[in-house]
Parts: C-alpha cells; sequence; structure tokens
C-alpha cells in the first residue's frame, strides 16, 4: 500500500514540473510553472522558473535553449552550484552546447555542496559533502597545532557526495574545518565536539519537520542560526520529493535545499541529524509493507537518503536497512526512529520487529538522566482526527512500548514528533507511570498549514501555533539536581512564543 492518494503538498510548481520532466510529459509541466494566482513572479521564483526550463530543454536535446535559460537562471539568483551538480544524462545537451564550457570556467567550483557537520561526539565527527564532478578532495581538521585529515573520493553513482569519518577527537574541542583540493581552499566549517556522553551537562538542539522549500521562508535557517544550537534535528518531509519512479526529482530537491545560502552556513557549523517521513521516503502516508527489498523502490530511496546526510549510521545497515540510530551526550540518549519502511497496518507494526527489538533493548540499558525517542508522525491521540497515519493507526504497538517504559521504570523519557505543519505540545497521562510529553514541531518552512487540534480526546493540549513557521528549540541540563529539559518555541522570525520546562522528578517512576 503507497498511501491514501498521492497528495503533492507544499505548492511547489518547480517539484511537480520536475516530476512531469521525469515522466517525459515536457508540456504538461511547462503549464505547472503556472500557479493558481498567476506565474511566478518574485524574482527567485522566475530563477526557478528558469531553472526547470533549462532542465526540460536539455532533457529534450536542446542545448541552445537549455544554455540560454541556464544563464537567467543565474543571473537571477540560482547558485551556480545547481548547474554544475545536475546529473550527468539530464545535463548533458546544456554542457555540450556552444560557450557553456567558457560559461562554467566563469564559475570555478570544487565543491557543489557542503560542508555539512554530522555525528559529533566527544572523540568523533562526520563531514559531509558534494564536489563539482567525480574527484578527491582532503578534508582537513584544525584545533590548535594539531591537524588530521582525511580524503573523499566522490563518485557520478553517489551523486559525487562523501563523507569523511574522524575519530580520535579531543572532548570540549572547537575545531576549524577545510576543504581541500591540491592543497587549495574549496570550503569551510567549524564544530565544538561534546563532552563524554556519561558527564553531566547542558545541550541544546532545534528540530522539525515539514521543511518544504518555500522560497519566503528560507530565513528560518538564519534564525536557528541565531539561537546557536548545539545540533539541528530533522525529523522528517525535510524535502519533498513524493516521487518514487525517478531520482531525478530527488536530485532537485535536495540540490535546491543544499545550495540555499542560509541552509549552507547553519549546518556548517551546526551538527545536523535526519530521519525521513512520507514525503521523502515514499509518497504520502505511505505504507510501503514488511518487507526489504518490495516495494523495489524502498531501499533506493533509502541510497538517496544516505547519499545526502552524515548521520551516526542508518538502521542495521544493507542488510536491514533504514533509518533509526541513537547517541547519548550530557547524559541524555537520543532515540531517532525510521517510522516508514517497515510500516506494515496489516501486521500492526509502524517499526517492524527488528527496530522494536533494538529500540527495548537500548531504552532498558540506558543509564541517561533523560531518554528522549524521535518519531516523524505525532504520538500523542486524536491529533490528526480519523487519520491512521500517525501512531494512532498503531495504537496496540503504541501501547506496547509506553507499557514497556512502566514496566521497566525508565526515567526521563520525553517524546519529540513531527508530520503535522505547526508546533504543538501535548501530554498522554498514564495509569501505571509518569505522563508522558509530546512536543511536535513541523512547520520548518511549509506553506500548508494544519489547524490546532485543543480537543482531541486521549491527550491533553499545552499549547500550540500555526500562523507562521517556527522552530522548537530543547535544552537540556543534568548538572541541576533535579535535572530539567526546557521546550521553547519560537516562530519564523524568531519570537519567543511559549516555554515549558519539567524537572527529571516529574518524569521518574514513583517505587
Amino acid at each position: 500500500m503507497l498511501g491514501a492518494g498521492q497528495a503533492r503538498a507544499q505548492h511547489d510548481p518547480g517539484r511537480n514540473a520536475v516530476r512531469q520532466l521525469a515522466q517525459e510529459k515536457y508540456d504538461a509541466a511547462a503549464k505547472t510553472l503556472v500557479t493558481k494566482s498567476g506565474r511566478m513572479n518574485s524574482p527567485i521564483e522566475q530563477s526557478e522558473v528558469h531553472f526547470v526550463r533549462m532542465l526540460s530543454a536539455s532533457l529534450q536535446g536542446d542545448g541552445a535553449t537549455a544554455f540560454d535559460e541556464a544563464k537567467k537562471a543565474v543571473d537571477g539568483g540560482v547558485p551556480f552550484g545547481r548547474i554544475a551538480a545536475m546529473p550527468e544524462e539530464a545535463g548533458k545537451a546544456l554542457r555540450s552546447a556552444p560557450g557553456y564550457a567558457e560559461w562554467a570556467a566563469g564559475h570555478p567550483l570544487v565543491l557543489t555542496h557542503g560542508p555539512m557537520i554530522g555525528a559529533v561526539t566527544d572523540g568523533s565527527a562526520r563531514i559531509w559533502l558534494r564536489t563539482n564532478g567525480p574527484r578527491s578532495v582532503e578534508v582537513e581538521l584544525k584545533a590548535g597545532d594539531k591537524t588530521l585529515r582525511e580524503t573523499v573520493t566522490t563518485k557520478a553513482a553517489g551523486d559525487h557526495t562523501g563523507v569523511a569519518a574522524f575519530t580520535g577527537l579531543t572532548p570540549k574541542q572547537k575545531y576549524e574545518v577545510r576543504i581541500l583540493s591540491d592543497g587549495k581552499p574549496a570550503g569551510s566549517g567549524s564544530f565544538t565536539t561534546t563532552g563524554p556522553a556519561e558527564q553531566a551537562g547542558s545541550y541544546t538542539i532545534v528540530f522539525g519537520g515539514g521543511a518544504g522549500y518555500t522560497a519566503e521562508n528560507e530565513r528560518v535557517w538564519k534564525s536557528i542560526a541565531k539561537q546557536k544550537p548545539d545540533a539541528l534535528f530533522l525529523l522528517g518531509d525535510n524535502v519533498y520529493i513524493d516521487d518514487i519512479q525517478s531520482t531525478l526529482t530527488d536530485r532537485y530537491t535536495y540540490h535546491r535545499r543544499q545550495s540555499q545560502p542560509d541552509w549552507r552556513a547553519l549546518v556548517a557549523q551546526t551538527p545536523t541529524y535526519a530521519i525521513y517521513d512520507d514525503h521523502d521516503f515514499g509518497l504520502n502516508d505511505c505504507v510501503p509493507g514488511p518487507f526489504i527489498d518490495q516495494p523495489p523502490w524502498k531501499r533506493e530511496s533509502w541510497d538517496v537518503f544516505r547519499e545526502n546526510w552524515a548521520n551516526p549510521s542508518y538502521g542495521g545497515g544493507e542488510k536491514q536497512p533504514g533509518c533509526w540510530f541513537d547517541f547519548e551526550t550530557a547524559r541524555v540518549r537520543f532515540f531517532f526512529l525510521d517510522c516508514r519502511y517497515y510500516r506494515d497496518l496489516h501486521g500492526g507494526t509502524m517499526l517492524g520487529p527488528v527496530q522494536k527489538a533494538w529500540l527495548k533493548e537500548a531504552l532498558a540499558g540506558s543509564e541517561a538522566e533523560f531518554n528522549v525517542i524521535l518519531s516523524s508522525v505525532p504520538w500523542s491521540a486524536g491529533v490528526k482526527p480519523g487519520s491512521r497515519d500517525t501512531w494512532d493507526g498503531f495504537p496496540a504497538e503504541r501501547e506496547e512500548l509506553f507499557s514497556f517504559i512502566e514496566k521497566e521504570s525508565i526515567n526521563g523519557v520525553v517524546l519529540l514528533s513531527a508530520d503535522r505543519h505547526r508546533l504543538d505540545i501535548r501530554k498522554t497521562e498514564r495509569p501505571n507511570g509518569y505522563a508522558l510529553h509530546d512536543f511536535m514541531s513541523s512547520r520548518l518552512t511549509n506553506v500548508h498549514v494544519h489547524g490546532l487540534t485543543q480537543n482531541a480526546k486521549g491527550s491533553t493540549w499545552i499549547y500550540g501555533y500555526n500562523k507562521t513557521p517556527g522552530f522548537a528549540k530543547m535544552t537540556f541540563d543534568t548538572t541541576k539536581s533535579p535535572a530539567t529539559v526546557s521546550c521553547s518555541l519560537f516562530d519564523l522570525d524568531n519570537e519567543l512564543l511559549h516555554t515549558t520546562t519539567l524537572s527529571s522528578d516529574q518524569l521518574r517512576h514513583q517505587p
């Protein structure tokens, strides 16, 4: 079961047109670039029209028209890196056009996207990048008089992406990142390693989902950067692809976001972690079933996802694909879940047996002060009335997990979620344990908005906001006694909307 219809969220003419180009529906794609209110008229939207027209012409073998549209797109603000990063076959006619080589030479690039920082611990980090064509580059980390280097070699088969994995780093140390090509600087960033996982400390994250590309809302990345979080958590629908038939749309949506200047500045200095949901894995509300390689597009989507992030790991690897993983810092352990790959309504499971066994074992063995479980869809009952796409579609499995938390006396559990296009704080009262709070953030950039559900049956509403896009910021402080977790909600332009603070004493099973 692919999903309840194939909704094309986010009113995204560019993405929708590219989907049609992938099906060789060139006339339809041209019409799609005209919105309900008329042609896309703002400068940045108009430059996107030129980019899609360039792609269309190149796919049809018209290099001259493609070149003309490419120049208009770049003149209008499209970074040249997006032109350079076009898949080889899609850009073949463009790159063969008279004058293109000389024009491209005036835009010398080694990196088209990145660097992006990921998977930072007290002694390790991963640095992601995409190069301009296949090549080898050096990734350099420098702190004081100590320099570490790793070589990354990229290939067309991996969309020219690569990750440098570093170990042996010093805890609580700032590192400067440089990308070098033939010894010359080609990109830069920085990050600071964490303290030891078991050592008390303060750790701040910003999290959210619902990040379809929307030109007027892309400034959210600059707003988040001003908060100076220790990490950015993206909980699904990070880009809106909605295409299981062609990687052309995958490339278009990822490249568009990765080229955005505020995004690039943020992730070059902020460790970034991601899981997927329906719109960046399959189709709207997709239920792909329990099998690893059926339908075949599942593994292909997983491969594309891995190409575009720098997570610590990806489920069980090649033998058991997925996007789940966990890590701990400052006595806070984060469990990121895959809520799509093995979703099976007939079998009554969202997680699948392997992932669920992993989660239970990891939770039972955790000695962290806070145990944060991150889902791409809401935990709380009733927040999407009539839908089986949230955990409401899997009530027995949700109860199984909640009862397990109680039976094993697992303290400090906090739930994070996304999917609904709004900011929400709710709690679920439990008969044999403390209330489980669900902090939801899933309108980072989206135009489309979901209404507030204050009176949902089965969960208690604390606060909600949906007037503009926004994000949630959480600070965990385990140096205090009792330890605290504070969640603050902000609108698109960094205005504080609400704060909820919990102590570890409120999240503890009573003897």
